[in-house]
This record gives C-alpha cells, sequence and structure tokens, in this order.
C-alpha cells in the first residue's frame, strides 16, 4: 500500500504480513512513514493505492469493523488530564460500547496489569511519564483487542518505564494478543519477533533479528568484527579508520566497534592503537550494524 500527501509520498508501495500472537517492529527514522502506516491500518487514513487486511477485515471496506477489535496507543498518549485514572479507563470502555458488567471485569483485568490500582483517584494530568504511558495502554486493552498498535510508545519516558512497558508486552503476547510497535530504539527492536525497517517512505527489508544479523551484506566473506575498549575512543577510530585492513570504525557507546579483514588478529589491532586499546574482544553483529549497512548502500 502507498500513501501520498500531495506531491509527498509518505508510504511507496509498503507489504508486509504480521504473524498472530506475534510482537511486530517497525524501525526506521523519523519522518520514514511508520506511523502513517499505522494509521492507515487503523482505519484513520485510506491508502492512496494498495489494499490492506486487519484481521481479515478491509481496512477502506471496513474500517469500523477494523476500530472495534483493535487497540491503539500513541505516542502523545490520548488521556484526559481533568479526569481520574479509572474515569480514563472506564470513558474508553464506554466509547467501546461495554456493558455495566463487561466493563466492571475489564477495569479490574486492565488495573492488575498495568498495577495502577492503587492510583484510581489520581488525575491523568498528574502521573508521570510512565503512569500516563501505563494509563494509556489499560485504556487501549479495556476492550481485550486482539491486536495492538503502539507508535513509539516510549518516547520520552525513562529507561526503568521502558522496561516494565516492555515486560507487559511480552506478557501480552504470551496471551495471544498481536502487536505491532514502531520504535527507533535498536534495543527494542531486539525484542521484536519480527522486524521491518523504513527508510524514505520503503520498506527496505524484514524479518526475525537473528536473521538479518546473520545478512552477507552486514559482514562480508572474509571480515570479521571486533569491540575495542580505549582510553582514547576519538583518536584511536581515526587511526582505524586510516589501517587499509579496517573496513569500517565507528563508536558504540564508550567503545569501537571494528569491521576489518578476517585475517587480522587481536594483537594486529592493538598495534594499529599504539597500545591505548585496554580490551579487545570478537563480537557478532548487531541490528545497528544491519541498518547502518543497508542505510549506507542505499546512499552510495
Amino acid at each position: 500500500m502507498s500513501r501520498h500527501f500531495g506531491n509527498y509520498i509518505a508510504v511507496n508501495d509498503v507489504s508486509f504480513q504480521v504473524p498472530t500472537g506475534t510482537i511486530y517492529g517497525l524501525l526506521g527514522p523519523n519522518g520514514s512513514g511508520k506511523s502513517t502506516i499505522i494509521r492507515m491500518l487503523c482505519g484513520v487514513l485510506s491508502p492512496t493505492s494498495g489494499s490492506a487486511s486487519v484481521l481479515g477485515y478491509d481496512v477502506e471496506q471496513d474500517p469500523e469493523t477494523v476500530k472495534r477489535h483493535i487497540g491503539y496507543m500513541s505516542q502523545s498518549f490520548s488521556l484526559y488530564g481533568d479526569l481520574s485514572v479509572l474515569e480514563n479507563i472506564q470513558f474508553y470502555g464506554r466509547i467501546y460500547g461495554l456493558s455495566p458488567e463487561r466493563l466492571a471485569q475489564r477495569t479490574q483485568d486492565v488495573l492488575e496489569l498495568t498495577s495502577l490500582g492503587d492510583r484510581l483517584d489520581q488525575l491523568a494530568a498528574t502521573l508521570s511519564g510512565g503512569w500516563k504511558q501505563r494509563l494509556a495502554l489499560a485504556c487501549a486493552l479495556i476492550h481485550e483487542p486482539k491486536l495492538l498498535f503502539l507508535d513509539e510508545p516510549t518516547a520520552g519516558i525513562d529507561p526503568v518505564a521502558r522496561r516494565d512497558l516492555w515486560d507487559l508486552l511480552f506478557r501480552l503476547a504470551a496471551e495471544g494478543v498481536t502487536l505491532l510497535v514502531t520504535t527507533h530504539y535498536m534495543d527494542e527492536a531486539e525484542r521484536c519477533s519480527e522486524i521491518g525497517y523504513l527508510h524514505s517512505s520503503r520498506l527496505i527489508v524484514g524479518g526475525r533479528p537473528d536473521e538479518l544479523k546473520q545478512r552477507s551484506d552486514v559482514t562480508p566473506a572474509g571480515t570479521r568484527r571486533w569491540e575495542l575498549q580505549t582510553d582514547d575512543p576519538t583518536g584511536q577510530l581515526s587511526r582505524l579508520n586510516k589501517h587499509e585492513g579496517v573496513l569500517d570504525a565507528t563508536f558504540f557507546g564508550s567503545a569501537i566497534h571494528a569491521l576489518v579483514q578476517e585475517s587480522i588478529t587481536a594483537d594486529e589491532i592493538r598495534e594499529m592503537t599504539g597500545d591505548h586499546a585496554l580490551e579487545v574482544r570478537p563480537i557478532a553483529p548487531s541490528l545497528e550494524d544491519v541498518f547502518v549497512t543497508l542505510t549506507r548502500s542505499l546512499s552510495d
């Protein structure tokens, strides 16, 4: 499917399938089309061309049915700040037409899942980012959807809250809920069952994280990857990139990751750094290596 806004192509001929009960991650830089894809799959936007099926329903022909069977959690947390935690949850439950009995049961279920039980009377506006996130998730799940869309749900929250959210997502997946998550965090992409990488409005590649890391263009034949800890990372990065046997060297946190010819040993890498390498160890490629490789190939 594709989506145009005037002459601007937001999504260009994207096609993928999400297996039931999995966590599928859409990864890509800002402006690559992630949010537009989710809006089309939710029945909010119509594709300019192509079609999409969600839970067996055509998103163009039957958008209202699609909306009844899915949950959606946006990056902006669509909550009512002047309502309490409980009032927000019950408001969304009534929107979805839950009976009083069903609403009462589902309210207890989502409160237990999100650990919001001791904050029922707190106004949503006074919650921290992590607790707002939990409330938004509770509201998205109140009608027990089979499929949950999460559009960069961890944007702007602290690392502990991010980890806690992913614990909840794994629990939901284990219970049979299918999840589609957009993110630009590599560590979150690693947690997904499958991922698709978007670049310039196109889906460049998709598959399981372990499959993508094994691509031949990520670590070409005759090469290997090393991680270096050094007391002078900036200076050593410059020195490494001048050596003929070093095909690529980049910062990775406080370390340096280098792609070198397979024949080069750890001792030779230490010599290249003038013995400034505190530790040198072989490493497997990461998803960041995958996407850097793909992005560079598209730019060439």
